[in-house]
């Protein structure tokens, strides 16, 4: 290996141009969701890459995950039995609440988040399979 020059150790480094990062316009999250939800839309789109098509996927979860609050409530508020014609029978919150669970949970493990899910059913990660986070 030659010996470097006096002049050439002296040398700066070559200087390589870095094309800048422009920052991302991320898209709001629709004005019909809870704040909650809303805070969630904004902390996913922010740590992935998301197509067109999962920002539906992600409306449809953040409307799942509104409607499981609001069927929670209204079995918290009423109890998970209500009177009926022929007597007692199940809250029909309870049955909303349940599938609203269900298609969130399916909705996130479809869009493939690995993020923890908003509180307060953090119990209800389904396995991550793939990642789109942002890198």
């Amino acid at each position: 290996m030659p010996r470097k020059s006096q002049r050439e150790l002296e040398a700066p480094p070559p200087v390589r141009l870095v094309e800048p990062v422009l920052p991302v316009e991320l898209p709001a999250p629709p004005p019909h969701l809870s704040l909650e939800a809303a805070d969630w839309w904004r902390q996913t789109v922010a740590a992935y890459e998301l197509e067109p098509h999962h920002l539906k996927i992600l409306e449809a979860a953040a409307d799942a995950w509104d409607r499981l609050v609001t069927a929670r409530a209204e079995v918290l508020r009423d109890g998970p039995t209500i009177e009926g014609a022929r007597g007692k029978k199940q809250h029909p919150a309870v049955a909303v609440e349940r599938d609203s669970r269900a298609a969130f949970a399916r909705l996130v493990r479809e869009l493939d988040l690995d993020e923890p899910m908003p509180a307060p059913m953090p119990y209800m990660r389904p396995p991550a399979l793939r990642s789109n986070r942002r890198r």
